[in-house]
């Protein structure tokens, strides 16, 4: 079998669901201990200037000064007071970001965020997602989908399609697309233009399949055996006059097609592993940095330290895009990063160290990029400890004498091959990423368990965290035998 998320307690695999869906979003405010939460959806991440400003403004005037960006690419605000939704919610639609009271959190819609910039020719996922954002906001019955129902538009590469969303729409060499439902190796093959229409279809038969279940299911994957809901899709896309063509899981022709193309070692790795049928072309995340795009000009890939950002961190990005001649858009990945297109090459070294100085990850040797964290305390009541002040603690204290740095560029350089780690306060791990990572989560009284790929490598507390997790996030930690409590 390929390898699995390390993920003893999966919070989103109950067998039924006897109670509604409170997810957040930016009208239901959720209440925590550091204030009220507003979680905002931003299908594929896109941003304009505007709307990047009426968040900077929300979070300065009625939050902690803080945006959060989360494993699916919306942002949230904290630290809301008691009475601020109604003008929150005025900010918001004023910037266009809520064109759907109804629909506002199920608007859960990643995408490729590398799309159109990097000199790889495939589909504008971006066109994809405004298409289907439509769809959805017009749709009577996705009112129903749970705020944790996923769509992922991948342009070919590979890299949000191995997030696992509910439904995946990835681009083919030819032009056409597969949509895939769930884990399900196999898809349907769509044209371009019906796919966005596909996507929905598929997510409206998941609500009638879930219904009959009666499971009360919220994901794909928490249908019971049986479900039948690849064959309810294929049905209902030829009731609605979608031409499709069944694809046999990820094989020879995603090697064919992506044999030059970023992921394309992954995929022979994992299918000489794993048998040359299920072979598929997976890329990672935007790497940090610099990326040159066929006009031209530079798109710079940032992130944010522990997924949050200031409000001058995050008006230092709006500053950087105003000195280019790009569309005046931001894209926010489901990385917990920004990328800003359309810069002047002239100019983009130097507004790089800006964010740089400024504290943002621009460089995969920081050791801060790749280190994630739940919200923990104070802001979370079911956290156990402050977890981003022991990651912070764990980053810091890997610098070789003296005094922490101030900085995430002034710590030494890590290796970009490490595994991502993910500090979580509790059992639940929210947020957490998917692959291969090393998941250190709270036990209580200042103690962590640190496993890989769910083997437990380390129980550890005090001054030999930062080691302990720094050793477990090396490649070759990952295949040693498990270490049993």
């Amino acid at each position: 079998m390929p390898p699995t998320s390390p993920t003893p307690v999966n919070r989103d695999e109950a067998p039924v669901r006897e109670r509604g869906d409170a997810c957040p979003g930016a009208l239901r405010l959720h209440a925590a201990d550091d204030g009220r939460l507003a979680r905002l959806r931003l299908p594929a991440g896109l941003l304009t200037y505007r709307q990047a400003e009426a968040l900077a403004t929300a979070a300065e005037r009625l939050g902690d000064g803080r945006l959060d960006i989360t494993s699916r690419g919306n942002v949230q605000l904290r630290g809301l007071g008691e009475s601020c939704g109604g003008e929150l919610a005025e900010l918001l639609y004023e910037a266009g970001l809520l064109p759907s009271e109804r629909h506002e959190r199920v608007r859960n819609v990643v995408a490729s965020p590398l799309a159109g910039l990097d000199g790889i020719p495939r589909a504008d996922v971006r066109l994809w997602a405004r298409e289907l954002d439509a769809l959805l906001c017009a749709s009577e019955a996705a009112t129903a989908l749970s705020g944790r129902f996923l769509f992922a538009l991948d342009d070919g590469r590979g890299d949000v399609a191995a997030l696992g969303a509910d439904v995946t729409l990835l681009a083919q060499p030819d032009g056409s697309a597969v949509l895939h439902t769930g884990a399900n190796g196999s898809g349907l093959r769509v044209s371009a233009g019906d796919a966005p229409r596909a996507a929905l279809l598929a997510a409206e038969t998941f609500l009638t399949v879930a219904e009959a279940s009666g499971s009360g299911a919220w994901r794909v994957r928490e249908l019971p055996a049986g479900h039948g809901l690849d064959a309810a899709v294929t049905t209902g896309l030829a009731t609605a006059g979608i031409a499709t063509e069944p694809v046999a899981e990820y094989g020879a022709e995603y090697r064919a097609g992506y044999a030059t193309e970023p992921g394309a070692a992954y995929g022979a790795e994992y299918g000489a592993e794993y048998g040359a049928d299920v072979a598929r072309p997976e890329a990672g995340p935007p790497v940090p940095g610099p990326v040159h795009s066929p006009d031209g000009t530079v798109a710079l890939s940032v992130y944010a330290p522990l997924g949050r950002l200031s409000v001058a961190q995050w008006r230092l990005l709006l500053s950087a895009g105003e000195r280019g001649t790009n569309d005046r858009t931001l894209r926010v990945t489901p990385w917990r990063g920004v990328i800003v297109p359309g810069l002047d090459p002239a100019t983009a070294h130097d507004l790089l160290d800006r964010l740089r100085t400024a504290g943002l990850i621009t460089d995969p040797h920081s050791p801060w990029h790749n280190v994630g964290a739940c919200t923990g305390r104070p802001g979370c009541a079911k956290a156990l400890t402050d977890v981003r002040a022991d990651a912070a603690g764990a980053v810091t204290a890997t610098r070789p004498g003296g005094p922490p740095a101030a900085r995430p560029g002034d710590l030494p350089a890590t290796n970009p091959g490490d595994l991502p780690v993910y500090w979580s306060g509790c059992a639940r791990r929210c947020g957490h990423p998917q692959g291969s990572w090393v998941d250190v989560v709270a036990t209580g009284e200042g103690g962590y368990d640190i496993s890989v790929r769910g083997h437990l490598l380390r129980a550890t507390t005090g001054p030999e965290l930062a080691e302990a997790v720094a050793t477990a996030r090396k490649p070759t930690t990952a295949r040693t035998t498990p270490v049993t409590r």
